[in-house]
């Protein structure tokens, strides 16, 4: 089983990292550049069970958001249309 770090500073988010968000795996896709009340957007793992994207602020991403230490998103280019991904296990 891979470990979790649980995200106390949302600078540390990564595009090539896996993040686990009440029992789901999630890939951090981006944020808003708001100063005030800046947002952060995660994009669901194909396979899992949830479906749409999720929309955190900060002080939501600081208490539900948990790194999976050990697995890490790698893009590949198939054409130049596609992007796969792949999970190293």
């Amino acid at each position: 089983m891979n470990n979790l770090t649980l995200i106390h500073d949302t600078t540390l988010l990564s595009r090539s990292k896996i993040y686990q968000i009440n029992h789901t795996l999630y890939k951090f896709v981006t944020s808003t550049t708001d100063v005030r009340a800046p947002q952060y957007y995660f994009r669901p793992l194909p396979g899992q069970r949830k479906k749409a994207d999720l929309q955190l602020n900060a002080a939501n991403v600081k208490r539900r958001v948990w790194e999976v230490q050990g697995m890490n998103t790698h893009a590949s280019v198939v054409s130049t249309q596609y992007v796969q991904l792949a999970l190293p296990l």
